[in-house]
């Protein structure tokens, strides 16, 4: 196999596209981010990374909280809207049509119209360079009981999740195995 050498970038894909609700009351913006992880399982973190010269920045500095909203493969246009339009500018929520609910665990809101919110309050955050990591502890988890199946779990056909690579969204599919999978006969 031959390899080509690049320099440095962030190759890593697929990555989550998600919108992350800030700020409260009037103030509140939704930002577009791919670059978003799971850090910790106990207790549960999630890092953000967002480049200070944002809008959504300060919001989420200022409030202490936010919300990371999954989307369904319906929501990409909005998706892509709120990543190429600035909160100071526009009222997202307007342009999208998407209904504000007030958290159960924090302040901000979270879209109603996403299958999955995961509410955060603001643990830490780290200078890295361009980007800040806002550190986030999951304090609540909505799920809409219409992308659970049965047995109470996130069912992906019926969430029809996606994913951002390189410039392109892209729905996630075909099941390949299970966690395990390899060393079961």
């Amino acid at each position: 196999m031959n390899k080509i050498t690049r320099k440095p970038t962030t190759v890593l894909y697929p990555v989550p596209a998600v919108m992350v609700s800030c700020g409260t009351g009037d103030a509140a913006n939704i930002i577009t981010l791919a670059w978003v992880g799971t850090l910790c399982s106990k207790p549960p973190l999630i890092g953000l990374g967002v480049r200070p010269s944002r809008h959504s920045h300060g919001l989420i500095r200022q409030a202490g909280e936010f919300v990371v909203n999954l989307p369904s493969a319906k929501h990409a246009k909005w998706l892509d809207y709120c990543g190429v339009v600035s909160g100071r500018d526009e009222n997202k929520w307007a342009g999208c049509g998407f209904t504000k609910v007030k958290g159960t665990a924090v302040d901000v809101p979270f879209i109603a119209e996403c299958p999955v919110n995961i509410e955060c309050r603001l643990d830490q955050t780290l200078s890295l360079g361009v980007h800040d990591l806002f550190i986030g502890e999951v304090l609540a988890v909505q799920v809409d009981e219409s992308v659970l199946d049965d047995r109470g779990k996130i069912d992906f056909e019926k969430a029809k999740p996606f994913a951002y690579l390189n410039g392109e969204y892209r729905q996630i599919g075909e099941l390949l195995g299970t966690y395990g999978y390899s060393k079961k006969g």
